[in-house]
């Protein structure tokens, strides 16, 4: 089986750097970025990620509501989304499978989504 695609999305092109080696070097995983909500979605129906890591405060389109277009178009609603959010909780949402909290800690982030994600750990 190859490595799994992971689309990171947050509008802080560090973090998303940040996220993106960590999930590359750590857990070996292939990994697409997208700096908005709307960049997010485009690419999930364009690529078919298996998860989205998504920052839930963004300009213009925010996390909640990419999550949300991803889970109402039928060619994107069985990806699966990870909020990534510096608030303390998120109401369930369609499409959401967890949360994991700002700030994180960089090498524990692989663990984290793959156990959300219900995936072996990396």
């Amino acid at each position: 089986m190859s490595a799994p695609t992971i689309l990171v999305t947050d509008d802080d092109e560090a973090i998303r750097e940040v996220v993106q080696m960590t999930l590359e070097i750590i857990a070996g995983w292939s990994v697409l970025t997208a700096a908005s909500g709307a960049e997010a979605v485009e690419v999930a129906r364009a690529h078919q990620p298996d998860a989205v890591l998504m920052d839930m405060m963004m300009p213009g389109m925010n996390g909640l509501e990419a999550t949300a277009a991803l889970a109402a178009d039928e060619t994107t609603r069985h990806i699966p989304v990870v909020l990534l959010t510096a608030k303390a909780q998120v109401d369930d949402a369609p499409g959401v499978r967890g949360v994991i909290a700002k700030p994180f800690a960089a090498r524990e982030l692989p663990a984290q989504m793959a156990e959300l994600l219900g995936w072996p750990a990396p």
